[in-house]
């Protein structure tokens, strides 16, 4: 009996892999520049939230059927049916936070930040699918700006903000969030001058497996890339070749399928000006990083790899989504729709936010 159920989960992973081989090879047979493309082939499927005035910058994509978003307005939403509904599970009195990001373990558990300066920046935590909210950490130092959340697992997590005298700080949790501590900053290297994260993701600080963390920087004369493999507490920074030297240009999003292989996204979010040279790849965990031979051809903010590829991943920003297959070093251009963010599961399941209450999931 055991060889069977063996053989027919065999059968089924064998089934699932060949499917999403299928539609990769068709994502990739997308025209250039299409707008949400119709019909066959996968293809983002807007997903109506009933919150059009939300920006949702806060993603968690849970599995193909949940997924939490969160944004300005303190308006967090939740769905379980793959969007076709979407239950406003916002924390009362929150409408003056704008969150940024969210970290969901399942439909019931997830942690979400707010974003600003002094006691702006908070964490909350529910345990019954948003029913309830708990704040278990809020800022009380002017001089500390949280920017992004992330969890090595269900309970070891991580939150940082921008520099506080001279160096980023890393707040650390070892109850999934429930009580929230400052670490030691001896291991954290100097900041540059204006060097700070961008909340413009809830990526600009990602895991892959159980201490390995990356810390995504701009606004200096170089964007970098920091990197822990103690969950925190020892930091090493490396510069990337992402455009640098201004406020608005940098690293925005962070992306690692394992610990080596991992995928940089940024630019200059201003609208009126370009973004040469605004992805980068490492292969040895981001002690070096090597430009794109095709970039994206503008600004992105959250990138993201498909689900059991080496090779492939999503990036999105405002003003397309843009597809690789040779794992960063060539980007195409797949859909011109606006979006923010995006994060998979691993039943294949990829879903992207944004603004005016845009969420999407792809669709094959």
């Amino acid at each position: 009996m055991g060889s069977t159920r063996r053989t027919g989960r065999t059968r089924s992973r064998a089934i699932v892999m060949a499917a999403c081989a299928a539609a990769l090879a068709a994502l990739t047979a997308v025209p250039a520049q299409a707008h949400e493309p119709e019909g066959r082939g996968p293809h983002w499927e807007l997903k109506d939230t009933g919150a059009p005035e939300a920006r949702f910058r806060g993603l968690a994509a849970v599995s193909r059927t949940t997924a939490w978003v969160a944004g300005t307005g303190g308006t967090v939403l939740r769905t379980t049916d793959g969007g076709a509904a979407w239950r406003d599970v916002s924390p009362p009195g929150a409408g003056e936070l704008q969150f940024r990001d969210v970290e969901a373990f399942d439909a019931r558990r997830a942690v979400v930040l707010a974003i600003g300066e002094g006691e702006a920046s908070r964490v909350l935590r529910t345990d019954d699918g948003g029913a309830t909210w708990t704040e278990s950490f809020r800022n009380t130092d002017p001089k500390a700006f949280y920017d992004c959340l992330t969890f090595f697992d269900h309970r070891h997590g991580l939150a940082m903000s921008d520099p506080v005298d001279g160096k980023f700080r890393i707040l650390s949790t070892g109850d999934g969030g429930r009580t929230w501590k400052v670490l030691p900053d001896r291991g954290m290297p100097a900041a540059q001058e204006g060097e700070a994260g961008f909340a413009a993701s809830g990526q600009c600080l990602v895991t892959s497996g159980p201490k390995d963390v990356w810390l995504a920087t701009g606004g200096a004369p170089r964007a970098r890339v920091l990197h822990s493999a103690d969950r925190g507490r020892t930091w090493t920074a490396t510069d990337t070749p992402l455009p640098a030297g201004d406020p608005a240009r940098g690293v925005f999003a962070l992306a690692f399928r394992d610990r080596a292989h991992g995928l940089a996204v940024g630019g200059d979010f201003r609208p009126d000006q370009p973004s040469p040279n605004a992805a980068a790849r490492t292969s040895d965990g981001g002690r070096t990083w090597r430009p794109a031979a095709t970039a994206p051809p503008a600004y992105r903010s959250g990138v993201a790899w498909l689900p059991h590829s080496r090779t492939a991943a999503l990036a999105v920003g405002p003003t397309g989504t843009d597809l690789t297959t040779d794992a960063g070093r060539t980007w195409r251009t797949v859909d011109t729709g606006s979006y923010d963010t995006v994060d998979c599961t691993p039943d294949h399941g990829c879903w992207a936010a944004g603004e005016k209450g845009r969420v999407a999931r792809l669709e094959h």
